[in-house]
């Protein structure tokens, strides 16, 4: 029986392990049923065929496997494995508090120099022909270890690209997840783009390469999506450099564990929309993608849909790319006339809980474009919107929404008239004239109602009750 792949490596690393992999010659489902009897744990087949069993006691995943693929000794077992780092091995009885000595460890693929080194390497090149899904998990281990690729697998994964679609979209999924929330997406991105296997995964993303855009960009699409991404990574290590004085609130936004995953997505394909909405106009040549983030909403939500992701994680994404040009529209607004409260509360309602994670999408984007013909003082302003909209929402905004409505439906019925969609309008418009303290009592509220029904001539609602 033996530690192996993973639980090897991060020990040598000094990383904490929750997660114990164990490789034995035979009968694996045998030693973790046994263990999950002798400790209490749960026992879950993972494949039966293969000899693959699972232990989960205590806070720890137990893996048992049997060697693979008719391999009959532990050091032909770790040559089929994926990567050097992971061909690694220790007999069960030499480990003693938790330290392992170099001498001990069976390394027939050099993993430790590897490690020592810093360096991703495939065992073979075939490790991909047998698992596709290695392509994505050098990737992944390039993004939560901070390792280089050596450039012979560089050359193994771009020449096998292609076969990254014979995998399940969960397991796609899986990996991509830790590759965006390791704070390195930008890199990995860039190096999938530089094999090509980011081609095979989003193909919509090629789309964008060689679109030109607006002279306030330097970049066409694609690149200015990776050079938000980068913005994106480095606004989120410390938000209080770019927003001074709200290191707080960023502090409690972040806390939630999908914030920083959502908005590294959306800063990705933020412009996904781009190549599907690009015209040239008559009048002058210029470059227009009208709509484009509705229509990338849309593209992003198929892409979504495809990874098998969640109800909330798709609503979140697709939401922050539909309203990434918001705070840039409320900007030109507000430079051209003072911005009233129903314009902050559009834009708070419609964002809800992320209208934080909107105005870091909106810097990432701002600072990814430099163009020549880009305002000077467009991140200036962006913080100086972002700290109006703040003060807007606790002076005006949140005492409107936290308190009880002045009119409920049943008012409106007493006044006469008929329950529908008119009521909803209704009640918000009522609410936008609160925040502008147009309305502030019940009897305010009774009257201007009335006045809106006499201004958009709904007497024939009211002629029943008559």
């Amino acid at each position: 029986m033996y530690f192996t792949g993973g639980t090897v490596r991060d020990l040598l690393l000094g990383n904490e392990i929750n997660d114990l992999d164990i490789t034995i010659a035979n009968d694996a489902f045998g030693c973790a049923r046994m263990l999950s009897q002798e400790a209490g744990g749960s026992f879950v087949p993972l494949d039966a065929e293969e000899d693959v069993a699972r232990v989960v006691w205590n806070g720890f995943t137990i893996d048992f496997a049997s060697f693979r693929e008719e391999t009959i000794s532990i050091e032909e077992d770790l040559l089929k494995r994926d990567f050097s780092i992971n061909a690694l091995a220790v007999e069960f009885y030499t480990v003693k508090q938790g330290i392992l000595m170099s001498a001990e460890i069976i390394d027939p693929a050099g993993g430790q120099v590897d490690l020592k080194n810093r360096t991703i390497r495939c065992t073979s090149n075939h490790v991909f022909e047998s698992d596709p899904l290695r392509l994505l998990r050098a990737y992944r281990f390039k993004a939560t270890l901070d390792f280089s690729l050596d450039p012979e697998t560089e050359k193994y994964i771009s020449a096998n690209a292609q076969l990254i679609s014979k995998v399940s979209a969960e397991r796609i999924s899986y990996e991509l997840k830790h590759i965006m929330i390791s704070g390195r997406a930008f890199d990995v991105c860039s190096a999938m783009k530089n094999s090509g296997l980011l081609w095979h995964v989003f193909p919509e993303l090629k789309e964008g390469v060689g679109v030109d855009q607006p002279a306030s960009h330097h970049l066409d699409v694609f690149d200015h999506g990776l050079e938000t991404l980068d913005n994106m990574e480095k606004i989120l290590h410390k938000p209080g450099h770019f927003f001074p004085g709200y290191e707080n609130q960023f502090q409690a936004y972040l806390a939630h564990p999908k914030r920083k995953t959502w908005l590294t997505w959306a800063a990705l394909f933020h412009d996904i929309g781009k190549p599907e909405t690009h015209m040239i106009r008559d009048d002058g040549g210029r470059i227009t993608f009208y709509n484009h983030d509705h229509v990338g909403s849309r593209k992003f939500r198929e892409i979504a849909d495809r990874l098998r992701w969640s109800r909330e994680d798709t609503k979140e994404v697709c939401r922050l790319i539909s309203m990434h040009m918001w705070p840039f529209h409320l900007n030109n607004a507000r430079k051209k006339d003072q911005l009233t409260p129903k314009a902050y509360l559009r834009i708070v309602k419609a964002a809800e809980e992320e209208l934080d994670g909107l105005f870091l999408l909106a810097l990432a984007d701002s600072l990814a474009g430099k163009g020549i013909e880009k305002p000077l003082r467009m991140e200036a302003e962006l913080f100086t919107l972002y700290t109006e909209t703040k003060s807007t929402v606790s002076e005006r905004i949140e005492p409107v929404l936290v308190s009880p409505p002045l009119l409920r439906g049943k008012d409106l019925i007493e006044l006469g008239l008929v329950p529908g969609p008119l009521f909803s309008m209704i009640l918000d418009d009522l609410e936008k004239a609160r925040v502008e303290k147009q309305v502030n009592t019940k009897k305010d509220a009774l009257k201007w109602v009335k006045n809106f029904i006499k201004k958009n001539s709904l007497k024939s609602f009211t002629e029943d009750k008559k």
